[in-house]
C-alpha cells in the first residue's frame, strides 16, 4: 500500500518536528518534507507533489490563506489548516475553508508539544480523510466572497415571528460540509420549514460561519441559542462545542443547546440532533446527511427513517468525503441518494407535496 505523502509547512521548528513524529507513528503515512515558509515549500513541492499539505496560517513572506489559494488555483491538493489563529480568528479560518481547505485543526498558543502528541490520532485521521477527499467537489470561492455585501433580500425577523411550523428539516455534515451547506442553503427558498443544522466545527467558529451563510442565503441563518424556536425561513446552526437537539414547546418546535459528553467523537453530534428529531417530529421531518468522515448521524438518520421521516443522503460523486452518507446508506436509513445540487430542488417539492414520504 502506497504511503500518504505529507508536506508540513509551519514557521515553528517545534511544530514541524512534533507533527513529523506524530504522523510517522502510522505506517501508512510518510512526511515527504517540511518547510518554514510557503515560498520555499512551493519550490520544493514542484519537484514532488505531496498527497496532503498541513499548513499554518501565520508565516513569513506569504500567509497561509494566500498560499492555499495559490495551491488550489495552480495545483489543487488536499490542505489541512493547523493554526493557533483558528482559536480567536474565526473569520480567517472561514476564509481558509472558503479557499478550499479540507479540514481545520485548532492549535493552542502554548503547550504545543503536549497538544500535538495528545492529539496525534485526530491529526492522523484528518490526514487520511484529506487523502481521500474528492477535490473536484472543493470549489474555492473568490476572496471577495466573504464580503458582507449581497443581492439577496433578507427576510425581516418580524415576518418570521408571525409564523410557526410543525415541520422541520434536519441536516448533518462534517468534512467538506461548509461548502456543501453554502450550496444547499443558498438554493433553498424562504418558504421551507425551519432548518436545524449540525456541522462538525470547533467552538467559536460557528457564529461567524452562520453570519457568512446569512449574507448569501434567502433564509435567516444564525448560531442557535438555547430555547430558539424553529420557524419557517430560519436556519439554526448548532454552536461548536455544544450539542443541539429538537424539543417540543407546546405546538411548536424549539432547540435545546446543551453540554454533554462527546458522541461519536463529536460535540455537536449529528446523531444527537437526528435522534431527537425522530422522537419529537417523526413523519413531519426531513433528514439530510451530507459529506463527512466517519459515521456520526448514520444511526440517527436511520431512526428518523424508521419513524416515517423522509431521509436523503448526498451521493458519492458530489461528496468531498463519502463517509457519513455511505454508512447511513449501509444501515438502510436512506430514502433517496442525490447529488448535492439536487437535494435543494428535492426538498421543496417533497414538502409541498404534503408528506414526508412524498
Amino acid at each position: 500500500m502506497k504511503k500518504i505523502q505529507v508536506f508540513v509547512i509551519d514557521d515553528s521548528a517545534v511544530v514541524r518536528q512534533v507533527l513529523q513524529t506524530a504522523l510517522t507513528q502510522d505506517p501508512n503515512i510518510a512526511v515527504l518534507a517540511t518547510a518554514h515558509d510557503p515560498i520555499f515549500a512551493w519550490d520544493r513541492m514542484q519537484r514532488q507533489w505531496p498527497d496532503v499539505v498541513i499548513l499554518d496560517i501565520e508565516m513569513p513572506r506569504m500567509d497561509g490563506v494566500t498560499f492555499l489559494r495559490k495551491i488550489m488555483a495552480e495545483h489543487p491538493l488536499p490542505v489541512i489548516i493547523c493554526s493557533s489563529l483558528a482559536e480567536s480568528g474565526a473569520q480567517i479560518t472561514l476564509n481558509a475553508l472558503s479557499a478550499g481547505a479540507v479540514q481545520i485543526i485548532q492549535k493552542p498558543h502554548s503547550g504545543l508539544r503536549d497538544f500535538l502528541q495528545k492529539d496525534a490520532p485526530e491529526i492522523i485521521q484528518a490526514v487520511k480523510a484529506a487523502a481521500r477527499a474528492n477535490l473536484r467537489n472543493i470549489r474555492p470561492a473568490p476572496a471577495a466572497s466573504f464580503a458582507a455585501t449581497t443581492a439577496v433580500t433578507a427576510v425581516a425577523p418580524d415576518v418570521l415571528l408571525q409564523k410557526s411550523t410543525e415541520k422541520v428539516i434536519a441536516i448533518g455534515t462534517s468534512t467538506g460540509g461548509t461548502q456543501a451547506l453554502e450550496v444547499l442553503l443558498r438554493a433553498l427558498p424562504v418558504t421551507v420549514p425551519g432548518v436545524v443544522v449540525v456541522q462538525h466545527m470547533p467552538e467559536k467558529f460557528t457564529a461567524a460561519f452562520a453570519a457568512r451563510l446569512n449574507t448569501i442565503s434567502a433564509l435567516e441563518v444564525r448560531e442557535a441559542r438555547d430555547g430558539d424556536r424553529v420557524l419557517p425561513g430560519l436556519a439554526l446552526i448548532a454552536p461548536g462545542g455544544k450539542h443541539m437537539r429538537l424539543v417540543r414547546s407546546g405546538a411548536q418546535f424549539a432547540v435545546q443547546v446543551f453540554d454533554g459528553p462527546l458522541v461519536k467523537h463529536h460535540r455537536p453530534s449529528v446523531d444527537v440532533l437526528f435522534r431527537s428529531v425522530a422522537q419529537v417530529a417523526g413523519r413531519n421531518a426531513w433528514g439530510v446527511i451530507m459529506t463527512g468522515m466517519g459515521d456520526d448521524g448514520a444511526q440517527g438518520l436511520t431512526e428518523m427513517h424508521c419513524v416515517g421521516a423522509h431521509t436523503i443522503a448526498q451521493d458519492e460523486a458530489s461528496c468531498v468525503v463519502f463517509g457519513m452518507p455511505k454508512e447511513a446508506i449501509r444501515l438502510g436509513g436512506v430514502d433517496e441518494i442525490l447529488p448535492l445540487k439536487s437535494i435543494a430542488m428535492r426538498l421543496p417539492r417533497s414538502i409541498s407535496a404534503g408528506g414526508s414520504k412524498a
